[in-house]
């Protein structure tokens, strides 16, 4: 499991809702803090990376937001501009005109040109040797598998020239286990762990990247042992419950029926969690992060999810 973070690129990916945004931010700043020069990154602005970093707006170029931490955000456009001005050496413009609608039209006639800008930029970062460490806040479970699928089929594609050259680098990053991963994030719910037991086999399958880990986020902790569950359901009951009112001073029902509801959550969740243990291959490492109760997520919280990983991770 101490290997993860041995990557120099993990995309991290997960169900709408399930903490993805925030666990790439995570890895990212454990990253850094384990002396990694680290770039965290979102794909087409639709996370927000920047607000768990507390990184304020973050754009196409990297910013230094932390030591050894630098965030951006790419989108196509940006990328297609730096495309032109690395290997063609055409001058950056603020817009593209003629060139971004040949684009448009290309990118409807060929699935894949889009989305193989927008995962290269990421790529094309390790491949260059500019951090020691690249996180991707990647696009949700629907769409992160088509998007990295991208330069195998361009590469299938085009057999002769410049985006043949560059789609075989790409897939050398891509599928060099050292070095490429993906992170599924998921939370013990039904809904979450049924997704990521049907994408985990066809991570590898359908994309050529290896699974790297799944994340288990907001895992609710154990609130009794097995003796304090026994004195727990025997205070539960009613005349007892009124004497331990009597004695506090005030009505204890609303705490003991607030236990009841942490310990029932709990137990409900452990079964997701056991089905999805057996349901992923057993190669794959788990790594489970306490459920935060907080009122608003930022750096804090991040700092902190981060420790947690850093536990699992046995740093």
């Amino acid at each position: 499991m101490s290997g993860l973070l041995e990557r120099k690129l993990l995309f991290v990916t997960g169900k709408g809702g399930v903490g993805k945004s925030s666990v790439a931010a995570s890895l990212a700043l454990l990253g850094s803090q384990r002396g990694k020069k680290t770039l965290a990154c979102e794909l087409d602005s639709k996370g927000n990376l920047a607000e768990f970093l507390e990184a304020g707006s973050i754009s196409f170029k990297p910013r230094k937001i932390q030591p050894r931490l630098y965030a951006s955000s790419v989108d196509s456009e940006e990328s297609l501009k730096e495309y032109l001005a690395v290997n063609l050496r055409l001058p950056v413009m603020s817009r593209i005109g003629p060139l971004a609608r040949l684009f448009d039209f290309a990118a409807v006639a060929a699935p894949g040109v889009k989305e193989i800008l927008t995962v290269g930029k990421p790529v094309y970062e390790v491949h260059e040797g500019n951090y020691d460490l690249v996180v991707v806040d990647a696009t949700a479970t629907g769409h992160v598998l088509s998007q990295l699928a991208a330069p195998r089929v361009i590469n299938e594609l085009v057999h002769v020239g410049l985006v043949r050259q560059q789609t075989t680098w790409m897939l050398e990053v891509l599928s060099d286990e050292a070095q490429t991963g993906v992170v599924i994030v998921t939370t013990p719910e039904e809904m979450p762990v049924n997704e990521t037991i049907e994408l985990a086999p066809r991570v590898e399958a359908d994309s050529g990247v290896h699974l790297a880990g799944v994340v288990v986020n907001r895992v609710l902790p154990e609130l009794f042992g097995r003796g304090e569950q026994e004195v727990f359901e025997s205070l539960e009951q009613p005349a007892r419950t009124a004497a331990v009112s009597e004695a506090a001073g005030g009505d204890v029902a609303p705490i003991f029926a607030a236990a009841r509801l942490a310990v029932t959550l709990r137990r409900t969740r452990a079964e997701h969690l056991e089905r999805l243990r057996s349901s992923v291959a057993p190669s794959v490492p788990i790594l489970y992060l306490p459920y935060l109760f907080a009122r608003a997520h930022g750096l804090r919280s991040t700092h902190q999810m981060a420790a947690a990983l850093g536990d699992e991770l046995g740093y």
